[in-house]
């Protein structure tokens, strides 16, 4: 049996009202003596990224930053695995690289990543203390925080949810879509399960248990978030665990879609800027991921509801915060995994999901 309490307390934000500089200044869109390159001949810098909002980024985040530079920026995209992966068999340049919580956990134990020096981000002070250093202080912090919780339709379900429990109701059977062992929201569920069994600390069999007793419920196990909306929008589920920042998408599927907070705490979802070990620009590489948490680009990207903000300076209307993780009492109460501990356990979990709950 493996018992560990890996369930991190965030600790208390309060919120500073701070007027950042505008654009020309030390603070807020990542420009530094150093760093300002305008004069010079042009740099390049190579992000990997994962693609999504490619509109929004080229026009609020990339091109202002290579204006404010000179530096050309150039995009290798795909999902998290494959970008990591390829920096791993050292077949890239870059030099940033965007990548959840969990995959930034596997780079930093491959030692592929910069130490970042601290000194160089103006804006850390800024954000949420869950999103300043979610893989240790050595690595970049996060730029998003976001939150797994429920999405339902209460006319299909015929049932209230309120908790992760309430996805055990027998009203469910049949309805529910679960995140594959694998995703990047499976082992929150794994620790979902362990909490809803009564254990205080992280219990894997309890954990199994319920996970195998939940089993005949779910119709399909989704790896993609594209999977989830099609089978709410087809009608073959209408229920499940799914990221807040997804629900306008549900919504226009199927308008009656709600989203639920669980009691029990939603878990964060924490997406991450790092510097690839080796990068010649190193130091223009910390600027952007400063720029990147700047509250210029936290609030345009809130407001286009493209990313949840990091930057607790971010002010939003309650319309604007419609699908947007967001605001202190929220983003506090948020359960974060120990990813190294995720990591160690990760194959193993697999291997027992598919041999106990899924066989």
């Amino acid at each position: 049996m493996v018992k560990k309490t890996w369930i991190k307390g965030l600790l208390a934000c309060s919120l500073a009202t701070v007027v950042l500089a505008g654009c020309g200044s030390n603070n807020s869109d990542g420009k530094s003596a150093e760093g300002n390159n305008s004069g010079g001949k042009q740099q390049k810098l190579v992000i990997s990224t994962w693609g999504f909002a490619e509109d929004f980024y080229n026009k609020e985040v990339y091109e202002p930053f290579e204006k404010a530079h000179n530096v050309k920026i150039v995009l290798e995209t795909g999902n998290n695995a494959d970008r990591l992966s390829k920096i791993m068999q050292g077949s890239s340049d870059v030099d940033v690289i965007y990548l959840s919580d969990y995959y930034a956990q596997q780079g930093i134990e491959a030692g592929v990543f910069e130490k970042i020096d601290r000194s160089h981000f103006k804006n850390l002070d800024h954000i949420y203390d869950i999103a300043k250093a979610p893989n240790g202080e050595d690595y970049g912090p996060a730029y998003t925080v976001g939150q797994l919780g429920i999405a339902y339709d209460p006319q299909a379900t015929g049932t209230t949810i309120e908790s992760w429990s309430d996805l055990w109701k027998p009203e469910l059977k049949g309805k529910l879509t679960m995140p594959s062992i694998t995703s990047t929201s499976g082992p929150m569920m794994v620790d979902a399960a362990s909490k809803i069994s009564g254990s205080a600390d992280f219990n894997e069999d309890k954990a199994f248990e319920q996970l195998t007793a939940l089993n005949p419920s779910v119709v399909k196990y989704y790896s993609k978030t594209s999977e989830f909306v099609n089978m709410f929008t087809q009608g073959e589920a209408a229920a499940g665990p799914i990221m807040q920042m997804y629900l306008s998408d549900l919504q226009k599927a199927v308008p009656g879609i709600e989203f639920v907070t669980p009691k029990e705490g939603a878990y964060a979802i924490i997406n991450t800027l790092n510097v690839v070990k080796g990068s010649r620009n190193k130091q223009l590489a910390e600027e952007f991921i400063d720029w990147q948490l700047s509250q210029e680009v936290q609030e345009k990207a809130a407001k286009a509801k493209v990313d949840s903000p990091a930057n607790k300076d971010v002010k939003l209307t309650d319309e604007e915060a419609v699908g947007v993780t967001y605001g202190a009492d929220v983003v506090e109460n948020l359960q974060t995994l120990d990813m190294a501990f995720v990591n160690s356990h990760l194959k193993a979990w697999t291997d027992r999901f598919n041999r106990e709950v899924t066989r």
